[in-house]
């Protein structure tokens, strides 16, 4: 069963979060529900530091047993900083998708665009919606 979906969080349609961290930057990865969809994660390739992506945009590539899947940038920056732990533990995204299995750190470009992501309740509803 997937676990809780932090409420510190905001979270995009194609299940990624954010989480802002109240100065300009916020952290990105994505949801323990993607993690599970996508099973055992075998690679994953993190963004080059300096990148900008807009949001909506590919910002890093998971790859995982079943299949190859890009992840969404849910908000539009420059990448300043990302998870060097998953070069060598990609796994961390299965184990502690919310924490430890973090992708990458950005430079917010328009924080206004956080207010067009989920709030928690709202991504767990729209979760229970796919499943009917």
């Amino acid at each position: 069963m997937s676990k809780q979906n932090p409420k510190d969080r905001l979270y995009s349609r194609d299940h990624e979060w954010v989480k802002d961290n109240g100065d300009g930057t916020a952290i990105v990865g994505i949801t323990d529900y993607a993690q599970e969809m996508l099973t055992d994660i075998v690679f994953v390739e993190l963004p080059e530091i300096g990148k900008k992506v807009s949001q909506g945009e590919a910002v890093a590539v998971v790859e995982s047993v079943k299949s190859v899947s890009d992840v969404y940038s849910p908000v539009g920056g420059e990448v300043i900083d990302v998870n060097k732990k998953l070069e060598e533990t990609p796994e961390l995204v299965n184990q502690d998708a919310f924490d430890e299995g973090w992708i990458a750190k950005m430079r917010l470009s328009n924080a206004n665009e956080l207010k067009t992501l989920l709030s928690a309740a709202d991504y767990e509803q729209m979760l229970k919606e796919e499943k009917h």
